[in-house]
């Protein structure tokens, strides 16, 4: 059955959000502001599909320099993200306030300095080069998906300036697609709004970079509806599917959809370099595993999708965290043993992954109770839950991480045999020996040596 794209992404949006350091909605808000100002300017529908597309899917390539981020800031990125949103980085005194406030916070001044030093030295050059990795990754997202190729420019363009200070390729004026005009007056309007200064301070920070950061004609068209609280009241819940232009509907079949959990796979799997392909690695073993115990085509498709989404609530989870070559503290291990329960809650606002949620949030769980985020049961848990827990441990100990280096299919297996049966189901395991032998023999020839190894 076919589904509404923009249902799909609306609520995978609130990944997104969550990446950017801000409140969950954040895309489907700037969604509604975006549109507002589209039907103020009597935009056809063509333009405003594209633009609708593009809002919800606007920061797709956020995650490719969170781990950049947190190291320069020495901070959770999603902090130092959230601040700088809020700031005119283009003027020096506010530049050095953020500067002030979100490098190494909490931490002595030895090193504050320290990152300050790094940041200096990164310079402005390298944040333009942090903006075009991610802006570059979003638009390519929004390829692979199938949005229009104004959609992907929108989403190229989010943070290109009217008065061409703006990064990464400095466009100016109408070089600057209009869709990629609205939207980085509308993701602006949204921080100010949803920060407590209401469509206020929203519409009063539009007027103040007015010929500056954005085009003069659209700031007099959100000038318009300032007044308009009927309209800003939406924001409070945002509900965006009303606003999909009719005669531009996307919808998303099975193969559609198929393309939407790699894409998102790729941005969880973008975070951190030590998980260049976990979901695509957890997916393909998840679906041997279930050919293996005789899982039908279908059954097998709705593994892989489980696989490559299981990890979606990590992207909520500060790469401070997700990098740490060393052991995790107290309240590290409790962020990072919440991301199952954020897994949970954004597939199960999708009505064509929900049937999912549940295994692929219960990847962590042992059937002896003692996983998470819910330390469930060997009751509690189907056979494809325990396909995914088997295929997610195999492919974490088989690949690149921050305090090892990948281990040797033998000593995989030895470590994974000693939670067999008591925590591993000891049918799924008994058929990963050969499905490990098997990718370590098509892998490419640089990392064949390591997986084999004795």
């Amino acid at each position: 059955m076919d589904v509404r794209l923009s249902e799909v992404l609306a609520a995978l949006s609130h990944a997104l959000d969550i990446t950017e350091g801000q409140p969950r909605g954040h895309a489907e808000r700037t969604c509604l502001i975006a549109m507002r100002v589209a039907r103020q300017l009597d935009l056809d529908d063509a333009t405003r599909g594209a633009l609708f597309h593009a809002a919800l899917l606007k920061d797709a390539g956020c995650s490719s320099n969170a781990a950049k981020v947190a190291h320069l800031y020495g901070t959770d990125d999603a902090d130092a993200k959230r601040d700088r949103k809020v700031t005119d980085h283009l003027k020096p005194a506010e530049s050095l306030k953020h500067l002030y406030r979100s490098t190494a916070p909490g931490r002595g001044p030895i090193a504050k300095a320290k990152h300050l030093k790094l940041l200096v030295e990164h310079g402005s050059s390298g944040s333009r080069g942090l903006t075009e990795l991610r802006c570059e990754r979003g638009a390519m997202v929004a390829r692979h998906i199938g949005l229009s190729t104004v959609a992907e420019a929108a989403i190229r363009e989010l943070d290109e300036h009217w008065d061409g200070k703006g990064y990464p390729y400095s466009l100016e004026g109408e070089q600057i697609s209009l869709c990629g005009r609205i939207l980085c007056l509308a993701q602006t309007a949204e921080v100010y709004w949803q920060d407590g200064g209401g469509a206020a301070r929203a519409v009063a920070v539009a007027k103040e970079r007015r010929g500056t950061w954005f085009d003069p004609a659209l700031v007099d068209a959100i000038v318009a509806f300032e007044d308009d609280r009927a309209f800003w009241a939406t924001l409070d819940e945002p509900r965006v599917g009303a606003l999909e232009p009719a005669d531009r509907l996307l919808l998303a079949d099975d193969d559609g959809l198929d393309r939407i959990a790699h894409a998102f796979a790729g941005i969880v799997d973008a975070k951190t370099p030590y998980t260049a392909r976990h979901s695509e690695g957890v997916a393909e073993i998840a679906a041997a595993l279930g050919a293996a115990l005789g899982f039908d085509a279908l059954q097998q498709r709705r593994l892989t999708r489980a696989g490559l989404l299981h990890d979606i609530g990590k992207l909520g989870v500060s790469n401070r965290i997700l990098d740490k070559p060393g052991k995790l503290d107290e309240a590290e291990w409790a962020a990072v043993r919440r991301h199952p329960l954020w897994t949970l809650e954004i597939l199960e606002r999708i009505p064509a992954f929900a049937d999912l949620a549940d295994v692929a949030a219960n990847h962590h769980e042992k059937l002896d109770g003692s996983g998470y985020a819910r330390g469930l049961t060997a009751a509690d848990m189907t056979t494809e839950a325990r396909i995914l827990v088997v295929a997610d441990i195999a492919e974490a100990l088989t690949a690149d991480r921050p305090y090892r280096g990948p281990l040797p299919i033998t000593k995989v297996l030895d470590i994974m045999s000693g939670d067999v049966p008591h925590a591993l189901d000891a049918d799924v395991f008994a058929h990963l020996p050969p499905i490990l032998e098997a990718r370590a023999a098509t892998a490419p020839s640089g990392n064949a040596d390591v997986s084999l190894a004795a």
